[in-house]
């Protein structure tokens, strides 16, 4: 196994099962299986559940996503369905097809 390449850990912060969240969630799981096929954790946190939560990654709208590893931390808000600025704001480089 290849142990250069590190997990990326990504929290999805989702206020309840919206419309726009479930898109967002879908879209982030259908780029990772595109560009960090069995390299990356998903963390889905219900601000509706535990809004304490929101407080240590500074979530001021929702979707957010987070990407806490690799660092640095980064965040797109909304529902990721632009892939493109998605791929970029998380500094993902498209696999090549």
């Amino acid at each position: 196994m290849d142990t250069t390449k590190e997990t990326w850990e990504l929290r999805l912060y989702v206020a309840g099962k919206t419309a726009k969240s479930l898109t967002a969630l879908s879209n982030l799981k259908k780029y990772c299986e595109e560009h960090l096929q069995g390299q990356y954790q998903i963390e889905v946190i219900d601000l509706l559940v535990n809004p304490q939560l929101a407080e240590g990654d500074q979530i001021l709208a929702i979707p957010t996503l987070v990407r806490k590893v690799p660092e640095p931390i980064r965040k797109i808000i909304g529902d990721l369905s632009n892939e493109e600025k998605v791929l970029v704001g998380l500094n993902i480089r498209p696999l090549s097809k």
